[in-house]
C-alpha cells in the first residue's frame, strides 16, 4: 500500500509539471495535482512511520484518515461516472435553439476549448440549418472582448449567418450562461410570435414545444444540463464537443469539484 501511495504521488506531481509545461502556469485549478501529490506522499510517510514505530499513531487518527479517504474516493468515482454520461451523449436533431457556452478568449484569439465548442456548433448547424445559436459569455478579466462577441465573429467567419446568432454577453459563470440565455431565447420567441400575429390562436396552440440544446466541452455537459434543468429548461439536450485529450484528466477532476460546489450552492 505504501508503494502504491508513493507511485500515485509521483504520478500526480509529474502530471502537474506536464500541465504547467503544456498549458502554462495560469492553468485553472492545476494546483490540485500538487495538493494530491502532497497528500499521497504524507500518507505514505505516515504508513511507514506507523510500521517503524507501532502504536505511536493513535488508532482514531488512522481510522479517521481511512474513512475520509474512502468516502472521498467513493464520491469522486460516483461524480466521474455522472460526468462521463455527458461525455457520451449524442446530439438530438432539429433543435430550435442551441446555447453555445463560452470559454476564455485570449489576446491573440479564442482558446482551444472554445474553438472546439464552436466547431461542434458549426457541425451541428450544417445538419440542422434552421437551428438558432445562442452564443453565451461575458468579458472576463484580461479578455480583449466578450466571449460572445468573439464566438459570433468566429461563427460568421466560418459561414454561419448573422441572423442565425443571438448574442448573450452578460454572463460570467455557467449558471449565468444558462439563465441569461434562457431570457434571450424567450425574448426571441416573443419577437417571433409578434411577427406571426396573423396566425390564429388555434394554430399557435398546436405548435410543437420549443426544443433547446447546449453545446459545451464533453466533460462539462452533465453539469450544464443539470444547471439548465434547475434554472427553467427542464428538457435540455446536451451536445458534447471534444476536449484536449492531454488535459482531460485535469478537466474531469476540476469538474468534479465544480459539480460538488454547484450542488452545495443549490445551482443544480
Amino acid at each position: 500500500m505504501g508503494m502504491i501511495l508513493v507511485i500515485g504521488a509521483a504520478v500526480c506531481l509529474l502530471y502537474f509539471i506536464a500541465i504547467i509545461i503544456y498549458s502554462g502556469i495560469g492553468t485553472s485549478f492545476a494546483f490540485i495535482w500538487l495538493f494530491m501529490s502532497a497528500v499521497l506522499f504524507a500518507g505514505a510517510g505516515c504508513r511507514r512511520y506507523g510500521r517503524i514505530a507501532p502504536g505511536k499513531i493513535p488508532l482514531w487518527m488512522t481510522v479517521s484518515a481511512l474513512t475520509l479517504g474512502g468516502v472521498s474516493v467513493l464520491i469522486f468515482v460516483i461524480v466521474e461516472i455522472l460526468i462521463f454520461t455527458g461525455v457520451t451523449s449524442s446530439a438530438e436533431p432539429d433543435l430550435d435553439y442551441v446555447i453555445v457556452l463560452g470559454a476564455k478568449v485570449k489576446r491573440d484569439g479564442i482558446s482551444k476549448s472554445l474553438r472546439m465548442r464552436l466547431d461542434r456548433a458549426i457541425e451541428y448547424v450544417e445538419f440542422n440549418p434552421d437551428t438558432v445559436l445562442v452564443v453565451s459569455g461575458g468579458k472576463g478579466p484580461n479578455e480583449p472582448v466578450s466571449e460572445a462577441e468573439a464566438m459570433r465573429d468566429y461563427l460568421i467567419y466560418n459561414g454561419i449567418r448573422k441572423e442565425q446568432i443571438i448574442l448573450e454577453d452578460r454572463s460570467m459563470s455557467t449558471v449565468e450562461n444558462i439563465a441569461y440565455s434562457r431570457v434571450a431565447i424567450e425574448e426571441d420567441m416573443a419577437r417571433k410570435e409578434k411577427e406571426m400575429e396573423k396566425d390564429t390562436e388555434e394554430d399557435i396552440e398546436e405548435s410543437r414545444p420549443v426544443k433547446i440544446g447546449v453545446v459545451t466541452s464533453d466533460f462539462h455537459v452533465f453539469r450544464a444540463k443539470q444547471i439548465a434543468k434547475k434554472w427553467g429548461i427542464p428538457h435540455i439536450h446536451g451536445i458534447a464537443a471534444r476536449s484536449d485529450i492531454w488535459l482531460l484528466p485535469h478537466f474531469c477532476v476540476r469538474e468534479c469539484a465544480a459539480i460538488l460546489k454547484d450542488k452545495l450552492m443549490g445551482n443544480m
